[in-house]
């Protein structure tokens, strides 16, 4: 492997099988469109006043998935007819691959875990508490936007011209990763992204291990919400991916892919692999808190272009948060 190419580039990747949807291709920018507006027209006038905002809304730069039983803005799902939800569900897919609809359904189905197992949030916390938001007309010329968001869950896309500009910021997060008892018992949300973290420190010794470690106990929660992500993408911690042995350059390289490839489909998937391919190792960094690996833990790797943010909540093993941010692209930023 030539530990300078941080992931293949689109001319030696191969898609995954079970990454491409029920219909054997993946979306464009304007599927994403036609699926929008095909759900608005399912919506009453008052149904869609909710569910649509202007382009220069403020919320539409307020992503939040940090809401617990509260409900995001837009139009929930639990308000809405079947019909309705399977149009939404429709729009949905064209941001997601498989797996990353299995993820967000997995997310989804915890707020029912957490109400029913533990006892957490207010009684009426539901899987369906997960809105849609719209910014501007889906229309094949000029911008607009639109946001899948509920508790834990939040995933941001921006389209110009009918072309996806961006697919960020983004939030699986999780809790309780491991469902330890109930209907659900053994469910696992998050498969890869604690323990492949938890791989690549555990692996580094000496002088590498100190130049990973940010500071020795972890912050208790990522740090990259509102805005403040080119901050601490620009905060220089943590050791070189060029410094790395290559089996743990490796690892790191299989964890940018978890968050930030894996989850969308094809075609969005080959343009960020086509993005991330042009970031030297040399330009990547991977930074740890938390000196007890049994305990509470944070990490991130930062690129030229990316940021991307990990922590289990203090002494809340069972709950992770979890985010990745194109620095260049959120929101479209680079062209609007």
């Amino acid at each position: 492997m030539d530990r300078r190419t941080l992931i293949a580039s689109a001319a030696a990747s191969v898609l995954v099988p079970g990454l491409v949807g029920a219909s054997g291709s993946r979306p464009s920018g304007a599927t994403m469109r036609e699926r929008a507006t095909r759900f608005l027209a399912t919506l009453s006038p008052q149904q869609q006043r909710a569910a649509t905002f202007e382009f220069d809304a403020s919320a539409r730069l307020a992503w939040n998935f940090m809401l617990g039983s509260y409900h995001a803005p837009g139009i929930a799902l639990e308000s809405l007819t079947d019909a309705q939800k399977d149009a939404a569900r429709d729009l949905l897919e064209t941001g997601v691959s498989r797996l990353g609809r299995e993820k967000a359904e997995n997310i989804m189905l915890q707020q029912d875990i957490l109400r029913d197992e533990w006892g957490k949030g207010s009684p009426d916390r539901n899987s369906e508490r997960f809105s849609v938001q719209i910014y501007g007309e889906p229309s094949a010329t000029g911008a607009w936007s639109w946001r899948w968001e509920g508790h834990h869950l939040s995933l941001t896309f921006t389209l110009v011209d009918d072309e996806v500009v961006s697919t960020t910021p983004s939030s699986f997060s999780s809790e309780p990763n491991t469902v330890p008892s109930g209907p659900h018992q053994g469910l696992v949300v998050l498969k890869e992204e604690e323990v492949l973290g938890r791989a690549l420190f555990s692996g580094l010794r000496g002088a590498a291990r100190q130049a990973a470690l940010l500071r020795e106990s972890s912050p208790g929660n990522i740090l990259s919400n509102r805005g403040a992500e080119l901050r601490i993408a620009a905060e220089k911690g943590g050791i070189e991916l060029g410094e790395l042995k290559p089996s743990q350059a490796e690892l790191a390289e299989r964890l940018i892919e978890v968050y930030t490839a894996e989850v969308l489909p094809a075609p969005l998937r080959r343009q960020q692999e086509r993005r991330l391919g042009a970031e030297s190792a040399e330009a990547v960094r991977f930074g740890w808190a938390g000196a007890d690996l049994d305990g509470s833990i944070y990490y991130r790797l930062t690129g030229a272009s990316f940021l991307i943010e990990f922590a289990t909540l203090r002494n809340q093993p069972l709950h992770l948060h979890a985010v990745f941010h194109d620095t260049r692209r959120n929101f479209g930023r680079h062209v609007v």
